[in-house]
């Protein structure tokens, strides 16, 4: 049976629905992608897990490459500006370690 459908609730495009190994769920592109940095699988029980494959623990063959949905959801790549008051913890970080 295959789980119902879900959609990006700031885009509005399909989704799938996966848990990491850290037990957090993860929203990714519902088709396999190449360039993706997600390996995705069904377990035992029907719930797609997702982790990220390491040179130490290369993709396996049951697993396929799906891109996180963040990374290609326009909504987001449309927010570049933050909120007053916001700091951007990233430009920080680079900055403090120069």
């Amino acid at each position: 049976m295959a789980p119902p459908a879900a959609h990006c609730p700031d885009c509005r495009k399909p989704i799938r629905w996966t848990r990491t190994e850290a037990g957090r769920n993860l929203a990714v592109d519902p088709d396999p992608d190449p360039t993706g940095n997600a390996a995705v699988w069904r377990d035992g029980n029907g719930t797609l897990r997702s982790r990220r494959p390491t040179p130490d623990l290369p993709l396996t063959g049951w697993e396929r490459l799906h891109l996180p949905h963040i990374a290609t959801c326009p909504t987001r790549q449309n927010q570049t500006a933050l909120s007053i008051g916001v700091v951007r913890l990233a430009d920080h970080r680079r900055k403090k370690n120069r």
